[in-house]
């Protein structure tokens, strides 16, 4: 019999099955697809030799990640690269402001007036960043915090809404690049805990950086199945499991699923029926004939530039796709462009360049049109450098990764007491109503992003249960 069963092979269920292997449990994971990855997959979307992620492609968490900084990644391959510029944020004269590695670079772009804001905004948090990002990412009590006073100051700051912490800046272009921080996970900008999300954003930057990982995030699965290999792990690919007698014997079983799924298969009818999905994403990867011609220097320079015109036209784009339920004029974008600090990703002198949009969940509709119109704003000519592209709503998002659904790649709406209690309101989020079965998508704390982070959170549920037995 197994120590554990591990259903489906994304950052959180490898993280997971590696954290219960390096403490010599037997653990065996089970994909429905035919590879590792989840949402951090690369593959050929458009044409030969162009490398594209589907989902995740820049890792500001994953860098930071206590989890994947514990673990031995680069010696299975992992190799994180970075532009010379974090994120820029261009705007339709021309400038940019920009997320620096350098706080007085990142404060500078703001403009004299809010660069000192911005330099006490970040100066109590920076000097305690890995213990900080550490008792933030572990929440709720999966461990003691090891630094509280920093923490409980960190959530005056961060609990209210980002539009409270807006009102430290005097100008818009400060409010428009902490704005799309905050739209990274889709959230209204006037949401509770908004402002620590845009915060985490920013001093995970300046911390460690916003880097792409060379050849695709698919080497970030890889580096966590080679390692859980070595361990003595077990991965099974093109396995679905529709319910739990489709799995071999084990004392544990944990679910890197949706809660729908997860209720599904496991039986557990209705007990996850409140928990809440986001809007979904409209996603293009393009095949280009060069660079992106960016009007503003300091998009050239990035891997990651957010699409907004100013700090409203942000938040009108929020609210159509999350509260209105339509498909936004000009939408608020994020785009990658990897091939900067990487060029394993395209052939010679071509690159790959990848864009998505809010929408409402399961929308149905084509929103290419809008955000090349959008890119246009910003990047004249961009049309023009198109040799190919691959498209994807909420419905193709929801089919390639079943917990996409409606098309929210974060696995559930990021508001409300659902920030940090989610699934279900508990304490204890990683179990269920069945005590051999277990949780540790992004839908439990601390949420969206590649970083292993869940996890590792519930994979210290399993073990402290699996002693127990023992």
């Amino acid at each position: 019999m197994l120590d554990a069963c591990v259903v489906g092979a994304g950052p959180n269920g490898l993280t997971a099955a590696v954290e219960l292997a390096r403490r010599g449990f037997s653990v065996a994971v089970f994909e429905a697809r035919d590879a590792v990855g989840g949402g951090s997959r690369t593959e050929e979307l458009t044409l030969p030799g162009f490398l594209h992620d589907p989902c995740s492609a820049a890792h500001p968490l994953g860098i930071n990640s206590p989890a994947f900084r514990a673990l031995p990644l680069e010696r299975y391959g992992l190799q994180w690269l970075h532009a010379d510029l974090a994120m820029a944020h261009p705007f339709t004269d021309g400038t940019a402001a920009v997320l620096a590695r350098s706080v007085a670079e990142t404060a500078a772009s703001f403009g004299p007036r809010d660069a000192g804001a911005y330099r006490r905004l970040v100066a109590p948090f920076l000097p305690r960043w890995d213990t900080l990002i550490r008792d933030f990412m572990s929440l709720p009590l999966t461990a003691l915090p090891r630094d509280p006073l920093t923490l409980a100051r960190f959530g005056l700051v961060g609990l209210p809404p980002s539009t409270w912490l807006a009102r430290r800046f005097h100008d818009d272009r400060a409010r428009t690049l902490f704005a799309g921080l905050v739209a990274h996970v889709m959230a209204p900008l006037s949401g509770f805990a908004t402002s620590a999300i845009g915060l985490v954003f920013a001093l995970a930057a300046h911390a460690r950086g916003w880097p792409v990982a060379r050849g695709g995030s698919q080497s970030i699965a890889d580096a966590l199945t080679a390692y859980l290999k070595d361990l003595g792990g077990l991965v099974h690919t093109d396995y679905e499991v529709k319910r739990l007698d489709d799995l071999p014997p084990a004392r544990a079983y944990v679910f890197d699923t949706s809660p729908t799924a997860l209720a599904r298969i496991a039986g557990f009818g209705r007990y996850y029926a409140d928990y809440k999905y986001g809007p979904g994403v409209f996603k293009v990867d393009y095949a280009l004939d060069g660079p992106v011609p960016w009007t503003a220097e300091e998009a050239r320079a990035a891997t990651t530039v957010q699409i907004g015109a100013d700090s409203a036209e942000i938040g009108r784009a929020l609210r159509a796709a999350s509260r209105e339920g339509r498909a936004p004029d000009r939408p608020f974008m994020i785009t990658v462009q990897p091939g900067v600090v990487d060029p394993t990703r395209a052939p010679e002198g071509k690159q790959v360049f990848w864009a998505y949009a809010h929408v409402p969940s399961g929308w149905t509709g084509d929103l290419t049109d809008v955000m090349e119109r959008q890119l246009e704003r910003f990047a004249p000519g961009f049309r023009d450098r198109v040799l190919a592209r691959a498209t994807a709503g909420p419905p193709e998002l929801a089919a390639r990764n079943a917990n996409y659904v409606g098309g929210d790649i974060g696995s559930g709406a990021v508001t409300g007491l659902q920030v940090l209690l989610r699934p279900k309101l508990s304490l204890s989020p990683y179990t269920t109503p069945h005590p051999a079965v277990f949780i540790c998508s992004s839908a439990t704390p601390p949420g969206p992003g590649v970083h292993g982070m869940s996890g590792h959170n519930a994979a210290k549920a399993v073990w402290r249960r699996l002693r127990e037995q023992r």
